[in-house]
């Protein structure tokens, strides 16, 4: 039986929502800062995957330390979004929650493999 993967199932499901809502942007025609959520957004968890495979411990590091940086660029689309009256106040709330639940997880796995 594999062993859950909690911050790999998180980031692939706060991707999915990452998708749909550039969808729903889409078709209010809003496409420059959408996109650059897009991009940051699912980039997290890709980084995320590819730490599984990493070649070395620093490796590993590294690659969280991508998903980190994207996840807090992330956070920086979602404010400006919000801010500019793309998304609701519930919308934006959860998916803010859910990013910093993703930060907080990738400071802990980084801060634990460095000290190993």
């Amino acid at each position: 039986m594999e062993k859950r993967n909690v911050i790999k199932e998180k980031s692939f499901e706060f991707a999915k929502e990452i998708v749909y809502l550039y969808k729903n942007l889409a078709d209010k025609k809003e496409f420059v800062l959408s996109r650059q959520l897009l991009k940051s957004g699912t980039s997290i968890g890709a980084n995320i995957r590819e730490a599984e495979h990493a070649q070395s411990k620093a490796d590993f590091i590294n690659k969280l330390s991508i998903s980190l940086k994207e996840a807090n660029e992330t956070e920086y689309w979602l404010d400006l979004l919000y801010e500019t009256n793309y998304l609701s106040d519930e919308l934006f709330q959860n998916l803010k929650n859910k990013n910093i639940e993703l930060l907080k997880l990738l400071i802990s796995i980084i801060n634990t493999s460095k000290k190993q």
